[in-house]
């Protein structure tokens, strides 16, 4: 027999939601982080691509990464009166797509919550940089 469930189970923070979201596009199961979003979330991406759904950043990573999670180290979280905005910052590490290990890449995401959901999703990270780099080019 399983436990009941609480009545009194409290909703989750702002900060919970993307923290939730962000752990399944990390799985990556693009699926389960949109039921953190309002249908139609607009998500811009590195490069200023937009997406609106999490596959659309989960088969671009397919394309740059074998594979890529972040290290979240703090949210900052920004409230207002009808809308709560958070960041997440922290690091990026995994494998280029030619197999080569990476660490310490810094990311900032911004999310703007609102009413229990995601409505807006912006993400910045060094992965530029540091292809770049790698390719021998110094900018």
């Amino acid at each position: 027999m399983s436990a009941p469930a609480k009545a009194d189970a409290r909703p989750m923070s702002d900060a919970e939601i993307v923290e939730a979201y962000l752990t399944a596009s990390m799985i990556p199961d693009p699926d389960a982080a949109a039921a953190y979003m309002k249908p139609g979330t607009v998500i811009t991406f590195t490069g200023g691509r937009e997406f609106d759904h999490p596959r659309g950043p989960t088969a671009f990573n397919a394309k740059r990464y074998r594979w890529v999670k972040k290290r979240m180290d703090r949210f900052d979280v920004c409230p207002g009166t009808d809308e709560t905005v958070v960041y997440s910052i922290g690091t990026l590490y995994g494998e280029w797509a030619d197999g080569t290990p990476f660490e310490g890449n810094r990311y900032v995401d911004r999310f703007v919550v609102r009413g229990g959901q995601i409505v807006k999703m912006d993400v910045w990270n060094d992965s530029a940089e540091r292809i770049l780099v790698q390719r021998g080019i110094e900018a």
